[in-house]
C-alpha cells in the first residue's frame, strides 16, 4: 500500500504540471528562437540535486516552509560575506604588506612599488583567468536584478562562484570597486540553487533569490532592515506582505550569523543634531539635487571609460592590467582610492578632510572607479558610491559654512548625501534611508535622509532615467529597469500562442474556384502562396465574394504580403505589429527568407493571453494565490 500510494502521489504531481501540447514541434519549428536562447538563456546546471519529494511538498504547500528555507539562505549568505570580507583584508595584508588589519585605504602612504605593482599584477592576472574562462564557460554570468527580471529567478551557482573569484581578486589587488556585488552574486545565486533543488514556483525562486541578496547586504552593513528593503527594491522589485516575512528573517538571519562569527562591520559612533530647523530643509533638497548630479557624472565616466578601453583596440586581456596600473599611479597621491574605501570613509565622518582634500579625493576616486569597472575589473560601485557621497557632502558642507550662515555641520551633509549619491547610481531610496538610520540611530537624520533621497531619485529619473544596474542593462540593448519579472513576456512568444493548423493555397488559383470552396461564412480569411512555397498574402472571404466581377487577378486583393510575424517575437512586439498593421490577424513565417508558413495569429487571441499573463503577474506581486 506505501508503494501504491508514493506512485499515485507520483502521477498526481506529474498531471499538475502545466503541459505544453506541440513543444516539440514549435522547437523544430522556431530555428532563431533556439539562437536567442542560446545567447541569452541561463545556462541550466544539470547536476543540481532534488531535495526528497516530502521535503519538496511542505516547501510547495506552506509558506512557513519557505519561511524556513529562507532563514537557511540568509544563514549561508552570512557565512559568504563574512569569508569574502575576510579574504580581501587577508590579501591586502599580505600584498601591501601592512601591519594594520588590511584596511588599506586609510593609511597616509603604500610603498610606490607596491601601489604600482599588485593592481598592474592583479589585473593582468584576472585578464588572463578571463580569457581562459571564457574558453570553457559559455555564456556570460546573470546577476540577481537580471534573473529576477528575466530569467524566473534562475541563476547559475558555477557562473556566480566564478564572478566571486573575480571580485575578490580585483578588490584583494586593490581595485577601486567593492564587495557588495559579489556577496550579493553568491548569496543570490545559492539561493537559486537551493530553490530549484527543492522545486520552488516561479515566484518563490524570485523571492528566494531576493532572500539571499537580503542577507548578503544586511550581513554586509549590519543592517537588517536595508538589506530587506534592498532585496524589496533592487532584487525583487516590488513589496508585499506576502514576501515579508521571508525576506525580512533571512536578512535578520545573516546578521545573527556575521555576529557570531565576529564579523561586523565597524559601528559609526557619531554626534547627530538632536532637531533639524525648517530652514535646514533648503539645503537638504540642494544636497540631494547635487549628489544627483555627481551621480549620473560618475556612470557617465564608467559609460566613457568602457568606450575608450572598447576603441583603443588593446586585447580585453589586457585592459585589467593597463587599468591597474592607472589605478596604482593614482594611489601614490592617496591610497584612499584603493579597494572599497572602508577606513577612507571613516576618516571622511570624523572630519578629517578640508576642502581642498575633499575635492581632490572626490576626483581621485571617482577617476579610479571609472577606470576599474572600465577596464574589466569585477566589482561594483555600491561603497565607493557610499565613500564619494561623504567627500560630496563634506565638500559642499565646508562651502556652505563658509558661503552661507548654515546650521548643517559638515558630517550631517556627509551623512545626507551619502545616502543621496548612493540612491542616485545604485537606486533604493528606503535602502539607503534605513541604513542611515541603523547606522546612527538618529531619527531628524533619517527624515532629513529620507528627503534627500527622495530628491535624488527624481532628479535622477527626469534627467539620466536609470540607475548604475539599469543603465548598464541599456547599454546592452535590454529594456530592464527594475528587477520586475518581465522573463513572462519573452517566454510567451508568437510560436508558442499560435495557430498551426492552417491550410494555404496557390496564388494562381483561380476566383471562380476559390468562392466556390470559400462561401460566406465558411471562412474569415485566406492564407496564399506562390509557385514556391512562399508567403504571398491573405484573401479576406468577404472581399472575395463582393470583388467586382472585373478583378480577374487575385493579387489585387491580397492585404499584409510584407507583414508578417516571425516565432520568435514576444507578445507585446505582436501585439504592436498588430497595430502598424490595422489588421485582426497575421501570418507568421519561419523566417523572413524563406517565408515558409508556419502558422497562423489573431489579435483578440493575442491580447486575450497579454491580458491573462498580466493578471497572474499581477497576483504575485499582490500575494494572492
Amino acid at each position: 500500500m506505501p508503494g501504491m500510494f508514493a506512485g499515485a502521489m507520483r502521477r498526481a504531481t506529474r498531471s499538475r504540471r502545466p503541459q505544453k501540447p506541440g513543444l516539440r514541434r514549435a522547437a523544430l519549428a522556431v530555428p532563431r528562437s533556439a539562437v536567442w536562447l542560446r545567447d541569452h538563456a541561463v545556462p541550466v546546471q544539470r547536476w543540481v540535486v532534488h531535495a526528497p519529494h516530502t521535503l519538496r511538498a511542505l516547501v510547495r504547500a506552506d509558506e512557513i516552509w519557505l519561511v524556513v528555507l529562507a532563514a537557511c539562505v540568509g544563514i549561508v549568505a552570512g557565512i559568504f560575506v563574512v569569508a569574502m570580507n575576510d579574504a580581501t583584508l587577508l590579501a591586502h595584508r599580505l600584498l601591501f604588506a601592512l601591519d594594520n588589519d588590511g584596511r588599506l585605504s586609510g593609511l597616509a602612504s603604500v610603498e610606490p612599488e607596491r601601489a604600482l605593482l599588485v593592481p598592474t599584477m592583479g589585473g593582468l592576472l584576472l585578464g588572463l583567468s578571463g580569457l581562459l574562462i571564457s574558453r570553457y564557460v559559455p555564456g556570460r554570468p546573470v546577476d540577481p536584478i537580471e534573473a529576477n527580471a528575466l530569467h524566473g529567478g534562475r541563476m547559475s551557482l558555477r557562473d556566480s562562484a566564478i564572478v566571486v573569484g573575480q571580485t575578490l581578486l580585483s578588490n584583494g589587488a586593490g581595485a577601486s570597486i567593492g564587495l557588495e556585488a559579489g556577496y550579493t552574486q553568491i548569496g543570490s545565486a545559492f539561493a537559486s540553487w537551493i530553490g530549484r533543488s527543492f522545486r520552488v514556483r516561479r515566484a518563490d525562486l524570485r523571492v528566494l533569490v531576493g532572500c539571499g541578496a537580503a542577507g548578503a547586504i544586511g550581513a554586509a552593513f549590519d543592517a537588517p532592515l536595508a538589506g530587506a528593503f534592498y532585496a524589496f527594491e533592487l532584487v525583487i522589485g516590488t513589496y508585499s506582505l506576502a514576501n515579508l516575512a521571508p525576506v525580512t528573517l533571512a536578512s535578520i538571519c545573516a546578521v545573527v550569523v556575521t555576529h557570531a562569527l565576529d564579523g561586523t562591520a565597524p559601528s559609526l559612533d557619531l554626534a547627530m543634531p538632536a532637531t533639524l530647523e525648517w530652514r535646514d530643509y533648503l539645503p537638504i533638497i540642494a544636497l540631494g539635487v547635487v549628489s544627483a548630479l555627481v551621480g549620473i557624472a560618475i556612470m557617465r565616466m564608467v559609460t566613457l571609460t568602457e568606450t575608450l578601453f572598447r576603441r583603443s583596440r588593446m586585447p580585453g586581456w589586457a585592459r585589467p592590467a593597463i587599468g591597474g596600473l592607472i589605478v596604482g599611479s593614482l594611489a601614490l597621491a592617496t591610497p584612499a582610492v584603493l579597494s572599497s574605501g572602508h577606513a577612507a570613509l571613516r576618516l571622511g565622518l570624523d572630519g578629517e578632510f578640508g576642502i581642498r582634500q575633499a575635492a581632490l579625493l572626490l576626483l581621485l576616486k571617482a577617476c579610479a572607479s571609472a577606470i576599474s569597472i572600465g577596464s574589466g575589473f569585477r566589482g561594483g560601485l555600491f561603497f565607493a558610491s557610499l565613500f564619494l557621497g561623504v567627500l560630496t557632502g563634506t565638500l559642499c558642507g565646508d562651502l556652505l559654512g563658509l558661503l552661507t550662515a548654515n546650521s548643517l555641520p559638515p558630517v550631517t551633509c556627509a551623512l545626507i548625501c551619502m545616502s543621496a549619491l548612493a540612491v542616485a547610481i545604485i537606486g533604493g531610496p528606503l535602502t539607503m534611508v534605513f541604513l542611515a538610520l541603523e547606522s546612527t540611530g538618529s531619527l531628524p537624520l533619517t527624515v532629513a535622509v529620507l528627503v534627500a533621497s527622495v530628491v535624488s531619485a527624481l532628479t535622477v529619473r527626469r534627467t539620466f532615467g536609470y540607475s548604475f544596474a539599469t543603465w548598464r542593462f541599456h547599454l546592452r540593448g535590454e529594456s530592464i529597469r527594475s528587477a520586475l519579472d518581465v522573463g513572462w513576456i519573452r517566454n510567451l512568444t508568437v510560436g508558442r500562442i499560435m495557430r498551426r493548423e492552417i491550410r494555404t493555397l496557390r496564388s494562381s488559383t483561380s476566383l471562380a474556384s476559390l468562392r466556390r470552396d470559400f462561401p460566406l461564412g465558411s471562412e474569415h480569411r485566406v492564407v496564399l502562396v506562390d509557385e514556391s512555397g512562399r508567403y504571398a498574402g491573405i484573401v479576406q472571404v468577404p472581399e472575395l465574394h463582393a470583388a467586382d466581377q472585373d478583378v480577374s487577378w487575385l493579387g489585387e486583393l491580397l492585404h499584409y504580403d510584407e507583414t508578417m510575424l516571425l516565432p520568435q517575437m514576444n507578445v507585446k512586439e505582436a501585439i504592436a505589429l498588430f497595430e502598424r498593421a490595422e489588421s485582426d490577424a497575421l501570418v507568421v513565417v519561419d523566417n523572413l527568407d524563406s517565408r515558409n508558413v508556419i502558422g497562423l495569429l489573431t489579435e483578440q487571441h493575442a491580447l486575450r493571453r497579454y491580458s491573462e499573463e498580466l493578471d497572474r503577474s499581477r497576483r504575485e506581486l499582490s500575494g494572492e494565490t
